[in-house]
Order: C-alpha cells, then sequence, then structure tokens
C-alpha cells in the first residue's frame, strides 16, 4: 500500500515538530505514542502493544527502535529509512537497547522529551526509563507536543476527512433500513461496518457503540445483542474511517411510537447542538463549548441527565480509542483553531424514565462558523416497523 501522504507533507510535519522541540529546548523527542509515529512517518501498526520508540532529533534525524515482527511494516508503509530491532528474548531490556541507541546517536547528556501519556508507554516501560536513561539525559514529559501539532489539519488530511465523512453517512444509510421490531442487533452493525469496508474504510479505533433497551443508555460498547422490541430504543455511535482518519456520529433511533420524555430530551439535545455550533469558532475554547452545551440543557430543566463533556478532537487513531486531543469539559482553556476535526456529541441518559437520546456529529472548524462533515438530518429517527 502507497503512503497515505506525500514525502512533502511528511517532510513539512518534521519540519513543525523540530520547530516545536527548538521552541522547549529539546535535543530529541522519544515518541511512544502510535499515532505521532503515524503522523510523522506514515508507520502504521498495532505493534505498539509492545516496546517500540521513535528517536526524532533536532538535526532532523529519524530513528525507530521495534521488533523484528514489524520491521516489515516500517519499511512498507514509511519514510524511515534507519530501523533498530530489539531482540524478544528471555530477559530482554529494550529500554537499555534504546539507550545504547541514543547514545550512538549522541544524545548523552542532552534534553530529551518523552511521550508519556500514551497507550504505548506502559507503567513497566515508564519504570524501566527511569531506572536505566534518568542518569544518561534529562527526560522531560512533552506528551502533548505532538498532539497539538496534529490537532490542526492539513489540506491532505482534510481530504481523507471528507473520504471518512462519506463512510459515517453511508454505515447510518445502511443500517437505518434494518431498524425495526424483530431486527437484531448483530445484523445492524455488521451492515454498519461492512458500509465502511465497502467503501474501502479501515477499522475504528474502537467499537461501534450499539445498544437497545437499558443498554440504549450506555455510552460504551458492551458484549452481548439483544433482538429489538415493538417499542425500544437503539442508541448508535460509530466512525467512518480513512486511512485512521476518523469522523464520528451519534443517534437515538426510536422504534415503534416516541415516549414523551423521547421527545424532550431530543429538543434539549437539538438545542444545545445549535448552541455548540455557534460557539465553535477559533479564539473560543473548548470550555466554552461545553458550557453552551450544558447552559442549553440545563435551561431545559435536564441538567441531571447530562455528562461531564460533550466532545472532542478527532483525527488519526489507534486502538483503544478514536477520542483524540482536547476535550470539551467544563473550564478547558484549549483553543478552537480552524482546520481542527471537532465531534460533538449531545448525550441525555435518565436513568429514573429508561429514556436515552444521544445526537452528536462532527464538524470542520473554519475562519468563521464551522462546517458540518455529515448530511444526516438532525430530526428524531423514529422507526414505526
Amino acid at each position: 500500500m502507497s503512503l497515505a501522504f506525500s514525502r512533502a507533507e511528511y517532510a513539512a510535519r518534521l519540519n513543525r515538530l523540530v520547530v516545536r522541540m527548538a521552541e522547549e529546548d529539546l535535543d530529541a523527542m522519544l515518541l511512544f505514542a502510535q499515532e505521532s509515529m503515524y503522523w510523522l512517518t506514515g508507520y502504521d501498526t498495532f505493534g505498539f502493544c509492545f516496546f517500540q520508540s521513535m528517536v526524532v532529533t533536532r538535526d532532523r534525524d529519524i530513528v525507530l527502535l521495534t521488533r523484528s515482527a514489524d520491521l516489515r511494516q516500517a519499511q512498507i508503509t514509511s519514510i524511515v529509512e534507519d530501523i533498530r530491532v530489539w531482540e524478544d528474548r528471555d530477559g530482554a531490556s529494550p529500554v537499555l537497547q534504546l539507550r545504547d541507541l541514543l547514545e550512538g546517536m549522541g544524545l548523552k547528556g542532552t534534553r530529551l522529551g518523552v511521550e508519556y501519556d500514551t497507550h504505548g508507554m506502559t507503567g513497566r516501560i515508564a519504570l524501566d526509563m527511569a531506572a536505566h536513561l534518568s542518569a544518561f539525559a534529562g527526560l522531560h514529559d512533552h506528551s502533548r507536543l505532538v498532539e497539538r501539532l496534529r490537532a490542526v489539519k492539513s489540506p491532505a488530511e482534510i481530504a481523507l476527512v471528507r473520504k471518512a465523512a462519506a463512510l459515517t453517512d453511508a454505515a447510518y444509510e445502511a443500517a437505518l433500513p434494518l431498524v425495526e421490531p424483530g431486527a437484531r442487533e448483530g445484523e445492524i452493525l455488521a451492515a454498519m461496518q461492512g458500509a465502511v469496508f465497502a467503501g474501502d474504510g479501515d477499522y475504528p479505533g474502537n467499537e461501534f457503540i450499539i445498544g437497545s433497551g437499558r443498554e440504549a443508555l450506555l455510552c460504551r460498547y458492551q458484549t452481548g445483542r439483544r433482538v429489538l422490541g415493538e417499542n425500544d430504543q437503539l442508541t448508535l455511535e460509530w466512525a467512518g474511517t480513512a486511512r485512521r482518519y476518523h469522523v464520528a456520529a451519534m443517534r437515538t433511533v426510536i422504534v415503534g411510537k416516541p415516549d414523551p420524555r423521547h421527545v424532550a430530551l431530543h429538543a434539549a439535545a437539538r438545542d444545545a447542538l445549535e448552541a455548540v455550533e455557534e460557539t465553535l469558532v477559533p479564539g473560543r475554547t473548548f470550555g466554552d463549548v461545553f458550557a453552551a452545551h450544558a447552559a442549553a440543557v440545563d435551561a431545559r430543566g435536564e441538567s441531571a441527565h447530562r455528562l461531564n463533556a460533550c466532545g472532542y478532537s478527532l483525527g488519526a487513531r489507534f486502538a483503544p480509542s478514536w477520542m483524540d486531543w482536547p476535550m470539551a469539559y467544563r473550564d478547558n482553556p484549549a483553543v478552537i483553531e480552524p482546520d481542527m476535526v471537532i465531534f460533538m456529541h449531545m448525550i441525555l441518559m435518565d436513568s429514573d424514565s429508561g429514556a436515552a437520546m444521544s445526537l452528536g456529529q462532527t464538524y470542520l472548524t473554519t475562519q468563521g462558523a464551522p462546517e458540518c462533515l455529515s448530511k444526516l438530518p438532525l430530526d428524531l429517527p423514529v422507526k414505526a416497523g
């Protein structure tokens, strides 16, 4: 498979990273987040469940230390030319091999930025780093450095985001005709993921969320399948994915006759989404977005049923989650910039009545008002059976 982007695109990303490293007075970055490695070089693997690290210097050198199983993965999917392999053996210490690599690169006694806050950095790796590298060089937590660069998308990235958005809509359009009394959740899931694959899309960073009946109030995937009843509710959260870039959406579909609580909760969610759209402009913060959502929901008297976050950035992500930085929660000072891709979800779950309601879609920020990337309607979806 060819690279997802041109070599000029990767060179521009490296330049942006080197500028930020200079601003932070870092001699090198030790990347552990698979998203960072993918963004910088195209390296595409789920091998981050084992130890691997990508070393990037201010002189623009890039060296990957990984396992033998990922050697060809890196050769075929990335622009990395210097790939080192640590050996799987009893008592192996890849951190010691990383230290030897860094010494060979002349990085002893330097300032090293480290991505600690990532799924590729386990507690064991962090302990080994402290034991074997703390006296070798200065280790500094810069977990957000590449993350912040990735939050603003290039034109080439936005083109993939638009493809993902088309897959998002296709997945829902494939599923909705199947939603009726007696429908099996597994068949609905198969139609949604099948539509993404048929459109040359990818697996998402986490499972699609599906739940009906009581499980419609859940915001996470859970095992087990139901058959839809005559009067039911079905919560769906899914994402179209193109070359790891995600565009997510969320809906609660009513089977049979809507309960008055469904109608009321949907009205509150619609108000909140409209308030969010007015706030999702450059210069405002993610905290402002959350406050707009909360005020709209609270004005409808539904404050007890909302969550403590209402959305997050999206991009190229790997398992176990498609959620990216930053998130919309109270007082988050992260500033909205043009060319961010942001999923906004208005989730209201009333455990007292058992009514679920969710309404979510993904936006591209611009110089002014945000652009919704989905063409799906926002009306309460009802399947009468």
